[in-house]
Order: C-alpha cells, then structure tokens, then sequence
C-alpha cells in the first residue's frame, strides 16, 4: 500500500446524499487491519480485523448509516446530515507497511427557496415621472451561501455569509412597469435554489397606488394653498 499522510481528499454533497470514501484497496488481507476515524479527536468509527467487521457509535452521531465493504474496506455514509461535516481518517496496516488516507467532508444543507418581499415604504417617483419600488430577497437560518440579484443572465449585485446568520437579505430598486425578467439567486458552492419570473408590475403594483395618492395630496395641497393665497390677497 502506499503511504500518503499530507494528501486530503475534499468531498461535497447535500443533506441525504450517500457517499463511499474509498480505500483504493483492491482486496484486504486476512491480517490486514482497516481503521476508519471520524473528529478533531480521531473517534474510531468502524474497522475490519481478521476479515472481522466493526461498526462503533456510542453517541448514535451515525446510527444507522455506517457500512464497511468487506472485500476493500471502503467506507459508505448513507443519508448524510450536516453533522456529519468533518475530517475522517483510514489507516490500513498490513505486513507490507502502513496506509494513510484522509477525507475532508462537508455536507451542505438543503437551501430554502429565496422569499422576495416589497417595501411600500420605499416607493419613490423621479423628476422623469418614472416610479420606482424597493423589493428585497431574503432568507433566514442560511449559511455558506450567496444571495444575488440577476437581470436575464447579468449579476446585479450579491452578498455572501459563511457563518450561520439569523437572516440574508438583499434589496433591489426597479420601475414598476419593467418588463424585464428578474431572479433571486440562493447558492452553495454546489446547489442553486433560484426564484424565477418575477413579477415586477404585479409585485410593484402598491407603490404606483402609494405614489399616486402622494402625488394627489400634494396637489390637493397645493390647490388648497393657492386657494388660500388669492382669498388672502
């Protein structure tokens, strides 16, 4: 076998996959010893001796899920969960030297679909007479991800967090009758959760409300004033 003790096999995959880290070992030996570990504290999680197969989990972290192939000693996590994100170990020792090998895991949670929300409070209208409204895109309990704005194929803008955080929220100013396609972009490095085919107008639909009865009341003010200004005079 070959003694490898610096190489690190990354592996990525979602919630409920199943993976198998293989030993590249074509047939173990009767003699030969497969020790798989798991964690900063190298916890012994499954091993073959004399052809003999051991599956130890005292804290149940991987009840259920551990299997060892008893031809080449490959070790397959079936339903994997984000606890199960960490660093696992092989050592194979035989009469012919001893093995190393290890596996550096992260599993992602499944991501939420993006909520898009828009705010009535931010409606505005320019000197050009285009009228403009605020959405926000946003999701909750979310970590390791990108949130992004796209118009068509073109990034907009974009946020990113690698820690867990309470809440990731991203905010987009348009004219309520545009009529170009927008979508809100949920990633991890290996997954997209997108929400497609926004409605600007139907979404926007309150702001042009909203600006209308500001734009009435302040002519009817100004009507008032005037009013007011020639009875004065």
């Amino acid at each position: 076998y070959n003694v490898d003790t610096n190489a690190v096999k990354s592996v990525s995959l979602m919630e409920g996959d199943s993976v198998a880290l293989n030993t590249d070992v074509t047939e173990i030996q009767r003699d030969d010893q497969i020790l798989w570990m798991f964690g900063p504290r190298d916890t012994r999680i499954a091993e073959i001796y004399k052809q003999i197969i051991s599956i130890y989990d005292n804290n149940d972290k991987f009840r259920d899920r551990l299997s060892v192939d008893s031809q080449t000693g490959s070790l397959t996590i079936k339903n994997i969960r984000t606890e199960h994100t960490g660093l696992y170990k092989l050592q194979i020792f035989s009469h012919r030297g001893t093995s190393y090998k290890r596996f550096n895991v992260t599993v992602y949670a499944h991501l939420p679909v993006p909520v898009i929300t828009r705010s009535t409070l931010n409606c505005s209208s320019s000197s050009s007479s285009n009228q403009y409204c605020s959405l926000l895109c946003s999701d909750v309990n979310v970590s390791d991800v990108t949130l992004s704005w796209y118009k068509g194929n073109s990034l907009l803008s974009s946020i990113s967090v690698s820690d867990l955080s309470i809440s990731l929220s991203l905010s987009l100013e348009v004219e309520y009758q545009d009529k170009n396609t927008y979508s809100c972009v949920l990633n991890n490095p290996i997954r997209n959760q997108t929400k497609h085919n926004i409605n600007i107008t139907q979404l926007c639909h309150m702001c042009e409300a909203v600006i209308r009865l500001v734009v009435s009341a302040v002519v009817g003010m100004t009507a008032v004033a005037v009013v007011v200004y020639d009875i004065r005079s």
